[in-house]
């Protein structure tokens, strides 16, 4: 079976959420006997077509960009070339111009889009886009969406709930470095034996700002692993409220990230806009094991981590539920350590890499055969 992958971006090119699972996924499938291309787009006009983890990834120059949507000139003929031997075609949505391509190729092969969020900040032009989108999602053979929260809380996906399926993003640990002996020595030495713990780029949902006004309410250890453009901004915030125990690292190196998330306490994730689809580096800390804070903001967040079974849920934009949470946490060990448990088991439950694989080559084979009909 051959699958078409197209997204904006793809590793190595970029590594965000989305990027992610579909590395996880075309990496994952291989070994069900499906063979995986990716297109997409790159700023760079070299290397265009390398090999990742047994799967090809063919990128197109991005020639501009209008209202943060990347456009190709090359991508439709390379688009139109690549599906010709793909048995069906999967989008990641959102990305418009990808609905372009689409329709204006007039593609027929069997296809699928994983409605990985909507489109939360810039209002207006969705109103725009809304004919377009709609048309697109209408003419895809099946809708995928990632969690039954954002199922039940997408005003969109209720329009085409009678061919949306929920396949849960999953991650597979073999594919992350082992824990490093020498750097978790280094990282111990520079951190502590306890402190919480954020990953993620620094962006204006991802509710770091209330993280700093709930430590302003005693200031437990907590480090930031990312960057951002909102970086700045938190850190002047932070001086300014006169925080002494939380530590920006900015990026780090995938082996370094391993080491401290394994050496860390307990995940804080306190994302208050619905812009946090799912919640990658969530999932990653229910894959070590670690308990949870996050908010309920609709989404994926709440669907990996279970209150007070794998975590604590918050209501969204409160430092003082946030800090009571946190508090809770640091002074509760054994209940800390269970939910942490509770959060390993509930990963290898719904959240591995295969079951998402699987679930998705099932979905294939269905759509193919209907097509064929």
């Amino acid at each position: 079976m051959k699958v078409l992958h197209f997204y904006k971006t793809c590793y190595p090119d970029s590594f965000g959420g989305v990027e992610q699972v579909i590395h996880q996924l075309a990496h994952g499938s291989a070994v069900l006997g499906v063979e995986t291309t990716i297109l997409s787009l790159t700023p760079k006009r070299d290397d265009r077509i390398i090999e990742v983890g047994g799967y090809k990834v063919v990128r197109c120059y991005s020639n501009f960009k209008l209202a943060s949507t990347d456009f190709s000139l090359s991508a439709f003929w390379s688009f139109n070339e690549l599906v010709k031997n793909a048995d069906i075609v999967h989008y990641h949505f959102p990305w418009p111009f990808m609905d372009l391509v689409h329709l204006l190729l007039g593609i027929k092969k069997p296809s699928i889009v994983t409605y990985h969020s909507d489109i939360v900040k810039q209002k207006n032009l969705v109103k725009l886009y809304r004919p377009l989108k709609n048309k697109f999602l209408k003419s895809v053979g099946s809708i995928v969406a990632t969690s039954p929260n954002y199922l039940e809380t997408s005003d969109v996906l209720q329009f085409y709930r009678d061919k949306v399926e929920v396949i849960p993003i999953g991650l597979d640990k073999s594919l992350y470095p082992s824990v490093n002996v020498e750097r978790s020595k280094f990282w111990q030495n520079k951190l502590g034996g306890k402190f919480f713990l954020f990953i993620g780029v620094l962006r204006y949902y991802k509710g770091l700002h209330i993280l700093l006004d709930a430590l302003a309410l005693g200031d437990l250890p907590t480090v930031i692993i990312g960057a951002g453009p909102i970086e700045l901004e938190l850190k002047l915030k932070a001086a300014s409220l006169g925080l002494k125990n939380i530590i920006f690292l900015g990026r780090v190196s995938e082996e370094d990230k391993i080491a401290i998330l394994d050496l860390s306490y307990a995940i804080v994730f306190p994302s208050h806009l619905r812009s946090e689809a799912f919640g990658i580096s969530l999932l990653e800390g229910a894959m070590f094991g670690k308990p949870m804070i996050s908010s309920e903001i609709g989404t994926g967040t709440s669907f990996i981590n279970s209150d007070h079974e794998t975590g604590i849920v918050i209501p969204p934009s409160s430092p003082k539920d946030l800090h009571a949470a946190m508090v809770y946490l640091w002074n509760n060990k054994t209940a800390a350590s269970m939910m942490g448990l509770n959060a390993f088991v509930r990963y290898k439950k719904f959240f591995t890499a295969d079951k998402m694989c699987q679930s998705y080559k099932s979905l294939y084979q269905r759509l193919i055969y209907e097509k064929s009909k």
